[in-house]
């Protein structure tokens, strides 16, 4: 599928389901990983991962397309277009989007706890993925300085 079959596909979808129009640009970007798509507040454009139409068909492309396009419609209408706002959960609901997409198989890079910060004082420990500059924080319990451990 191209962008400009899936540009049509949104603005169909949004006249059926909505009965607004959709007047900006809906493209697929390959670099989205953990999510099925996202609605850019600046530009007003909905960007789709392909992947997801790849792995899991129409169907599920189409309540991604809805879920953005209530994002859409709602911030163009001023109204809550955020996942907490009711204005949101109630607008996904009539169309029968989805609240969630599926998870793409091996989409979810974990990765191993290699590093804790140990307070030097009351020995409260704050395991990390990532290294950080030990020196940049506190102990949340004592206020201590931290001091960075490598596990390996």
């Amino acid at each position: 599928m191209t962008d400009e079959q899936l540009q049509q596909w949104v603005e169909r979808v949004s006249l059926e389901a909505f009965g607004w129009p959709f007047l900006h640009k809906a493209t697929f970007n390959a670099r989205l990983r953990t999510t099925g798509g996202r609605y850019l507040l600046r530009s007003h454009n909905i960007e789709i991962n392909r992947k997801q139409y790849e792995t899991y068909g129409a169907e599920e492309t189409e309540s991604i397309i809805k879920h953005e396009l209530c994002h859409y419609h709602l911030h163009l209408q001023r109204r809550g277009y955020k996942h907490q706002d009711a204005d949101f959960k109630q607008l996904l609901a009539k169309v029968g989007g989805s609240r969630y997409c599926q998870a793409l198989p091996g989409a979810m890079r974990r990765l191993p706890i290699r590093y804790v910060l140990r307070c030097v004082d009351c020995a409260m420990q704050y395991p990390r993925k990532r290294k950080v500059e030990a020196k940049r924080y506190r102990c949340g319990k004592c206020r201590g300085k931290l001091q960075l451990l490598h596990l390996d």
